[in-house]
C-alpha cells in the first residue's frame, strides 16, 4: 500500500512540484494550502508523513506542529520547510518535535530522499530488538518506548536517537556521528542533535538538568550510561 504524504505549502507552484516528485516515487499525496487546511486534512487522511511549510496564512506551521504533537497517540513524522537563514524558526520547529527540515530553495529530489529516509525509519523492523535499562524499555520492532510501564510519546528522530544511544552504552558519541547514524546526514547543523537530546532528557530523565542516563561529554557529544547495568541489545 502506498504511503500517504500530506504536503502543506501556500505556494501552489512549490506544492505541485513536490507532489509530482513524490507521486513519481510511488507515494500518495494530499495537499493543503494553510494551517487550518493542514489540520483538517490530517484528521481526515491520517498521513504517514507531513511536509510542512512554516510560513502559512492563518495558523502558521509552528502552531500546526504544536497541535499535532500535543494530540494523543503516535505522532506523525514531520519534515519542515524553512526559509534560508531562518535559524530561529528551524530550532523552534525541532524543539516542537519536527523530525527533519529542508531549507528553501530546495531540490525536490533531496526532499523526496529525506521523506523516504524518514518513512523507512518508521517502518516496522525486520527483526525484533529490545533495549532495556531498568524501567526504560525500547522495542525497535514495535517502535515503542516505555518508562515505568508508561508509553513515551517520541517523535521518529527521538525514538531513533534513544535506540542508538542505548545500543552503544558507555561510549562517547560525537554529534557528527549521531547526525550521520541517526539522521543519515554526512553534514548538517549539529544543533539538531543538541535539540533532540534536550527533548529526550525532558521525557526520560527525572531531572533533565541533572541527567542520569544521557550525559554530555564536553567538546565531544554525548554518552549513554545505563542506570541498571548494561543495556541489552
Amino acid at each position: 500500500m502506498a504511503t500517504t504524504v500530506l504536503v502543506v505549502d501556500d505556494d501552489p507552484t512549490v506544492s505541485d512540484v513536490v507532489r509530482r516528485y513524490l507521486e513519481h516515487a510511488g507515494h500518495r499525496v494530499v495537499l493543503a494550502a494553510d494551517g487550518q487546511g493542514a489540520l483538517d486534512a490530517y484528521a481526515r487522511e491520517r498521513p504517514d508523513l507531513l511536509i510542512l511549510d512554516l510560513m502559512l496564512p492563518g495558523i502558521d506551521g509552528l502552531e500546526v506542529a504544536r497541535r499535532l504533537r500535543a494530540a494523543p497517540g503516535p505522532g506523525v513524522p514531520i519534515i519542515m520547510l524553512t526559509a534560508l537563514g531562518e535559524e530561529v524558526d528551524r530550532i523552534a520547529g525541532l524543539q516542537l518535535g519536527a523530525d527533519d527540515y529542508v531549507t528553501k530553495p530546495f531540490s525536490p529530489r533531496e526532499l523526496v530522499l529525506r521523506a523516504q529516509s524518514v518513512l523507512r525509519r518508521t517502518a516496522p523492523a525486520a527483526t525484533a530488538a529490545v533495549l532495556a535499562d531498568g524501567d526504560l524499555v525500547v522495542d525497535t520492532a514495535r517502535r515503542t518506548a516505555t518508562l515505568g510501564g508508561q508509553e513515551l510519546a517520541l517523535t521518529v528522530r527521538e525514538f531513533d536517537l534513544l535506540a542508538y544511544l542505548m545500543a552503544h552504552p558507555d561510549v562517547a558519541l560525537r554529534r557528527a556521528q549521531l547526525l550521520e547514524s541517526v539522521w543519515g546526514w554526512t553534514f548538517g547543523d549539529q544543533s539538531t542533535v543538541t535539540v533532540h537530546v534536550r527533548r529526550l532528557r525532558e521525557k526520560i530523565e527525572p531531572d533533565p538538568s541533572a541527567p542520569r542516563r544521557i550525559h554530555t561529554v564536553w567538546g565531544v557529544g554525548y554518552r549513554y550510561e545505563p542506570v541498571a547495568g548494561a543495556a541489552d541489545a
